[in-house]
């Protein structure tokens, strides 16, 4: 472990360092911007992995797992300055390399967490810095060895350092810039991720009552608060942790992005956090930023002047005006134009703002949620979408999981919908156990919007106040959705609900998409052939297989080909690599 102590005995020798730093060159200063040639899927896989539910150090620990599979590494580690109230904290980044001398100078450590600039040294053997580490013949190496250290900031302020050192391969100055870019912005998502971690701890702190015991006074809080929640139906553990999350999430005026599948429920949680917070007797505000054109959503965000465009007969407040002291939530944030995401960035930094066609600037106290089922991190590197606005709304990122990861709340939210149902429509509809065996085991790509669907079509079809098994539409071949789980777009397969209509069964050659339980589905998944549910065959649906089952399933199938799995799984070959060692598989040779 690389402790941020320093000792007495190697001050001086770290004053010498900094005091040969010229000897390296200019420190750079690397753009946050995204490079065309870093993968989104591999920012993706991190940013998921950070923003998981669970303690600070094992998030670093997963990032720390993944990193040598996407970068050549040779040694290095995540390393958190202490806090206040906050310990110091440092991981290692486990390679094949790093079993022996794995420490480095205290005073490099702290020049860049005191400097807040990158450290990057092209070959140690040949630097003043790391007169510490043995020569190449001692190391019975031959190639030279780079250093890259970097820090780990957010809203400016520095909390530790990333490093790594590396061979220098014949790969090119243009592999190692881009290496060296990726590195950066996966420090920058390690840095907000110890930001939100410090944050809700100390949200927490702040709940915990004098004289009483902190996790009890933390658990009889947030029970009271879940109570208020009645709104999100589940008892899943899946759903529990969200809701933890959210709860601490709620005490502060941090920003937060829901994220998750479509369907999932990303306005029901965001109205929960405004219940939960402080801000709860002001107003909630919700815009769907998919819904307008830019001009139209400029006004209804930032609100209008009379005479500022054509029929503008009046001036008119913007949601940002309507929410001021309450919450704000915009849906579907992913959709706005790189045009409107600079309009809307400076309202978030500076909270000031102009109605169109006004000149009077505005100031306003908005609590910000956002909301996506898009893949930020893919459309960063795609540059659709600005990096800056990115890491500005994505403080605490909170992942919403799919229904297929919480099947025990199926039956409650069947129960609810069809319950709604029944008062709506003056009905005393039922579930059969048969019914509700059925509904449970059901893959709902469409998540719980899809399952209020079902319920709905279901009982208003069924042919008494029972609804049984064979009411539902998939068990009659009429499951019209099915075609959205399919893969591809061959013309073969677009006539499947044609044949539907006929009353023929779903064609045997249709596919779902391949996408393990609780994971985010992979931006283009690959397709597989599409099977029975209570199968505990079939790999993409089946809920008997655990991810390690689906993992050695796949590899049987293609073979023990990895790439060829990596397609069936709809991720990367590395991704493939990754998930082989941490899950110990041991891959077959023909």
């Amino acid at each position: 472990m690389v402790a941020l102590n320093t000792k007495s005995n190697l001050r001086s020798r770290a004053t010498a360092s900094r005091a040969r730093i010229d000897e390296v060159g200019p420190l750079r200063r690397f753009s946050s911007e995204t490079p065309e040639t870093t993968k989104g899927s591999e920012l993706h896989e991190i940013s998921r992995l950070l923003a998981a539910p669970m303690r600070l150090d094992r998030k670093l620990a997963s990032v720390a797992e993944v990193l040598p599979s996407l970068l050549p590494l040779r040694r290095g580690a995540i390393t958190v300055s202490a806090g206040k109230e906050d310990p110091a904290l440092s991981v290692m980044i486990e390679t094949s390399n790093n079993a022996a001398d794995r420490g480095l100078p205290e005073g490099l450590l702290e020049h860049i967490v005191k400097s807040a600039r990158p450290l990057i040294v092209k070959d140690i053997g040949t630097s003043a810095l790391f007169l510490h580490e043995p020569s190449k013949a001692t190391r019975g190496e031959t190639a030279a060895v780079t250093f890259i250290g970097l820090p780990l900031q957010a809203e400016q302020e520095t909390l530790g350092a990333l490093w790594i050192d590396r061979y220098l391969d014949d790969s090119g100055a243009g592999c190692f810039d881009d290496d060296v870019r990726f590195l950066t912005i996966v420090a920058t998502l390690v840095g907000k991720a110890i930001k939100s971690d410090r944050e809700l701890r100390g949200s927490d702190r702040q709940v915990v009552a004098v004289g009483s015991k902190p996790d009890e006074a933390v658990r009889e809080s947030r029970l009271e608060q879940r109570s208020k929640v009645d709104w999100i139906v589940g008892e899943s553990p899946a759903l529990k942790q969200v809701l933890e999350i959210a709860s601490a999430a709620a005490m502060t005026n941090t920003t937060v992005l829901l994220r998750g599948e479509s369907g999932t429920g990303k306005e029901f949680f965001a109205k929960a956090i405004h219940a939960l917070s402080p801000r709860a007797k002001k107003p909630f505000v919700k815009l769907n930023c998919a819904a307008l054109p830019e001009t139209l959503l400029e006004s209804e965000l930032f609100g209008h002047e009379k005479g500022a465009f054509t029929g503008a007969t009046g001036q008119r407040a913007g949601r940002f005006e309507l929410a001021n002291g309450g919450t704000l939530l915009l849906d579907e944030i992913g959709e706005i134009s790189a045009a409107f995401q600079a309009k809307l960035l400076r309202v978030l930094q500076e909270g000031e703002l102009e109605r169109l066609g006004g000149m009077k600037t505005l100031k306003v106290d908005v609590r910000l949620i956002c909301a996506t089922n898009k893949d930020l991190e893919m459309a960063v590197a795609r540059g659709e979408f600005r990096a800056d606005l990115y890491y500005r709304i994505s403080v605490v990122p909170i992942l919403l999981p799919p229904l297929r990861a919480r099947s025990g709340d199926i039956p409650r939210l069947a129960q609810v919908f069809l319950d709604r149902f029944n008062e709506e429509n003056a009905r005393s509809m039922e579930f059969a156990a048969s019914a509700i065996d059925l509904i449970s085991r059901c893959y709902f790509p469409g998540n719980v919007r899809e399952l209020e669907n079902c319920v709905r079509r279901t009982a208003t079809l069924a042919r008494s106040t029972t609804i049984v098994s064979c009411d539902f539409a998939c068990q009659n071949g009429q499951c019209f959705s099915a075609r959205l789980w399919r893969g591809d777009a061959d013309p073969s397969t677009i006539r499947a609900v044609d044949e539907l209509a006929k009353g023929g069964q779903s064609p045997e050659g249709a596919h779902v998409l391949g996408v393990e339980a609780g994971r985010e589905p992979h931006p283009i998944a690959a397709p597989v052939k599409i099977c029975d549910p209570a199968d505990p065959s079939c790999p993409a649906i089946s809920p008997r297989l655990t991810e390690r089952d689906r993992l050695i399933n796949a590899m049987e199938r293609a073979g023990w080909v990895q790439a060829k799995a990596a397609r069936l799984l709809g991720i990367t070959p590395r991704q493939v690599g990754y998930a082989l060692r941490r899950h110990r598989v041991d891959v077959k040779k023909f």
